[in-house]
């Protein structure tokens, strides 16, 4: 009988740990997993020159079921983390999985600083609008007037742009896509990697078990189809009237610049003085 062809996604999990996985019927976290793994695959990377890590969250879980070098580490502190490594070993390629609440509320001032710097960070951030894992309180991308366990009545605060937070901040790679749009969102990641600085990819992802149920948005299939009708790409905003385009989900790449890299930069300092 012949061998069954091993799918590309199976060659890089770890089959005799943690499985079956933590994510309700569903979620889109394992669409963005296959994205990330497949975006490796095309780019020919050797596992061991990667690390993947994570904070706290529904999407923080993500490294433990991937073979690469993984650390999975505190609420908030995964950026911190994955720059002692780029400093430690800067021809690693760090990537940052991460969610909307564990970037933006608890980890904002490292997701800012991070930018700032420049640091050759490979970030992909799942925003599904709220803290899935730890009971449905309403995070900083949380819709206003949207309810959440925390915002019973409905969220009284205005949301986090995130990209343009990313852009303020001074990084140099920004884009966003969504979950139903894996082949874009997997092209996406492969730049994102390949760029040398800051890099932010914010996938829209559905919670139909927590967010949605709270916000009667129907079941998985319907919060999908939602992410295809609710969203544009970017070179369609400007030939679009601007009633079409309020509102919407605007994906793409945001910003693509070069500027130089801290690793780079704090290693020709270090190289300078050592010259003296």
């Amino acid at each position: 009988m012949a061998a069954v062809p091993q799918k590309t996604i199976h060659k890089y999990l770890r089959h005799n740990k943690k499985f079956p996985h933590v994510w309700c019927p569903g979620c889109s976290n394992g669409i963005v997993l296959g994205t990330i793994i497949r975006a490796i695959d095309d780019l020919k990377l050797e596992r061991d020159d990667i690390a993947m890590v994570s904070g706290i969250g529904c999407s923080s879980r993500m490294p433990v079921y991937v073979d690469f070098n993984t650390l999975h580490t505190l609420h908030g502190r995964a950026i911190p983390f994955a720059t002692g490594i780029k400093m430690f070993k800067p021809h690693m390629k760090v990537i940052v999985i991460t969610g909307d609440g564990d970037a933006t509320a608890i980890g904002g001032n490292h997701f800012i600083h991070a930018a700032r710097r420049n640091i050759d960070l490979t970030v992909i951030l799942i925003n599904n609008n709220i803290y899935g894992m730890t009971g449905g309180q309403y995070s900083p991308t949380t819709p206003h007037d949207d309810v959440a366990t925390t915002m019973p009545y409905g969220n009284i605060d205005n949301p986090f742009n995130i990209c343009d937070l990313a852009i303020g901040a001074g990084a140099t790679f920004v884009s966003r896509t969504t979950a139903y749009h894996a082949i874009e969102a997997q092209n996406m990641i492969k730049k994102a990697i390949a760029h040398e600085g800051f890099s932010l990819v914010e996938v829209i992802s559905a919670c139909p078990v927590i967010y949605g149920k709270l916000n009667k948005k129907g079941n998985a299939p319907k919060m999908m189809n939602q992410m295809k009708d609710n969203s544009i790409p970017l070179a369609a905003v400007n030939k679009l009237p601007k009633e079409k385009v309020e509102g919407k989900i605007i994906r793409g790449i945001l910003k693509e610049v070069d500027r130089p890299e801290y690793t780079k930069a704090y290693q020709d300092l270090v190289d300078k003085l050592n010259n003296k």
